[in-house]
């Protein structure tokens, strides 16, 4: 199923090797005015250049400084041929340290998974190119999170979402594909207490749709600075057409005009209001900046006086901070340490 795969370490003398790897999406941020590599927009040539580096760099990386047993963490990057999208898709899974001591035990004890849903613009490698994978190491030594996979997946621009033209179906590989594919390939505790998902910006929108669409499957959910709009439909389609910042950030996947039906069966305080009793067994936790780039500050307001309102248990802070990798970066800590803990109470 894995058409090319590349594991290597985290090691040194080469810690900041990736940091390449973001400069062609940094400079073209830079110039329109958004926060970097983390986040939209990013050209399609960018998108192209930055995979084809992050592709080859990882290769001279694993020929120059082998792996050795002592590597602190091992990230498998690799590629699912998807029968439901009909196209490959590239994912990256961090692996806990003691990963390969474990599997060559007698009897492995198996691992929780986190999902982590990247922001509009970006892939797989998002979150662990950017900063994200020292500062993952760095709370594994501390002991301030526990040992569980991190995966990644590329969403390119979907959402997430299965698209409203029914041309990308997104949410059914993730769920029927992808989910299945990682719990046979990896040793991981299969069921709703061994699974949590992530994301930010409009990985956020996904990860609250995926959790509150499906809260049989997963025991948490955490998001940074999440795409949450609560403009009507109709501002939408203003938006869309006018092409202004929110009618970029939206694309295609919700149809041009949006398609109504499509949109309240995704959004994330429909499917909140619609499903709060199993809702009510997820472990909440969201953030957002108070100075967000794209007002989603306001969204992540309105979702958490709807939870309160209808007594559904959860964490919600707003910081001072815009929609920017450095604001995630900030908190990213924290929603780890939320999963390392959610994970001990749901086993």
């Amino acid at each position: 199923m894995n058409a090319s795969k590349f594991s290597y370490g985290r090691q040194q003398p080469n810690p900041n090797l990736f940091v390449i790897l973001s400069a062609c999406s940094s400079s073209l941020a830079k110039k329109n005015k958004v926060e970097g590599p983390l986040f939209p927009f990013m050209n399609s040539f960018c998108f192209r250049t930055s995979r084809l580096l992050s592709w080859l760099l990882i290769l001279c990386f694993t020929l120059i400084y082998p792996i050795s047993s002592h590597a602190q963490g091992r990230m498998d990057c690799a590629v699912l041929n998807s029968r439901i999208l009909k196209q490959p898709v590239h994912y990256c899974v961090l692996l806990p340290d003691d990963y390969a001591a474990n599997l060559a035990s007698h009897t492995p004890k198996p691992y929780p998974v986190l999902y982590f849903l990247h922001g509009l613009g970006q892939n797989e490698q998002a979150l662990f190119k950017s900063g994200g994978w020292d500062l993952i190491e760095d709370l594994r030594q501390q002991e301030k999170i526990s040992q569980y996979l991190i995966v990644a997946p590329d969403g390119k621009n979907s959402f997430f979402i299965n698209s409203a033209d029914g041309k990308v179906r997104y949410s059914d590989f993730f769920i029927h594909e992808f989910m299945p594919f990682v719990e046979s390939k990896y040793i991981v505790r299969k069921g709703r207490t061994g699974r949590a998902i992530t994301g930010l910006s409009m990985g956020g929108y996904g990860a609250l749709r995926f959790a509150f669409a499906y809260p049989e499957l997963f025991s948490a959910v955490s998001v940074q600075s999440a795409a949450l709009m609560t403009e009507s439909p109709q501002e939408l389609n203003s938006a869309l057409q006018s092409r202004n910042q929110l009618g970029r950030l939206m694309g295609s996947p919700f149809g041009d005009p949006i398609n109504i039906p499509h949109w309240k069966q995704n959004d994330p305080f429909t499917l909140a209001r619609t499903n709060k009793a199993a809702i009510g067994k997820l472990a909440i936790y969201f953030n957002c900046g108070k100075e967000d780039d794209f007002d989603f500050e306001v969204g992540a307001q309105a979702l958490h006086r709807q939870l309160q309102s209808e007594g559904i248990k959860h964490e919600f802070h707003l910081y001072p901070g815009d929609h920017s990798p450095d604001y995630f970066l900030a908190h990213l800590g924290e929603t780890l340490e939320f999963h390392s803990k959610a994970f001990a109470l749901s086993k």
